[in-house]
């Protein structure tokens, strides 16, 4: 295994489709994609135009939205998971996202692709200057919180996400020191 991260491109089209079907209809952490989109060649050119614009750094973005540099994790050019590294924290990402948000394709978990894609991003956050980085996961989602934490996340806390007096669901806030 050599997991490494891809700038997003057309020319992996076919490996990226094949890892957002593998996801099904759910949200995907990290993708930069909205649920239910469409998967086919316009769709994978109009993101990777969306993420060039994301991480330019004189690009105007929409409100509420902040600077995105959009990766996709390969396991020897093969797309196995997601993985964005936002730039600076809005109100919402200080609650729900933090500066990373990362998922790993459901057949290729378990096998520390999201601890070594995390370890490749913190390295650039820190080349980049960056003292420490906070990422958020579900209170429920033991994988994700293990990853977090042999990265040397310390939980900041657990809250209930903001709507989660019908969904129920609570979220961990970790710093990774830097």
């Amino acid at each position: 295994m050599t997991i490494s991260l891809a700038s997003p491109s057309l020319s992996l089209f076919d490996s990226w489709s094949e890892t957002i079907a593998d996801f099904g209809d759910v949200h995907i952490d990290g993708a930069g994609l909205e649920r239910g989109q469409r998967v086919d060649r316009d769709a994978c050119a109009a993101f990777v135009e969306k993420a060039e614009f994301y991480a330019d750094p004189t690009a105007t973005l929409p409100d509420g939205h902040v600077a995105c540099d959009y990766f996709w994790i390969a396991d020897d050019g093969e797309i196995v998971g997601f993985i964005a590294f936002r730039r600076e924290l809005n109100a919402w990402l200080r609650q729900h996202g933090g500066h990373i948000g990362y998922s790993v394709r459901p057949s290729r978990r378990r096998q520390g692709i999201a601890r070594a894609a995390l370890g490749l991003v913190l390295d650039r956050a820190r080349a980049r200057g960056y003292d420490r980085v906070m990422l958020t996961c579900d209170d429920t989602n033991v994988g994700s919180y293990r990853t977090i934490e042999s990265a040397g996340g310390a939980l900041e806390d657990v809250i209930d996400e903001p709507g989660a007096e019908t969904s129920g669901r609570r979220l961990r806030r970790y710093w990774i020191a830097l």
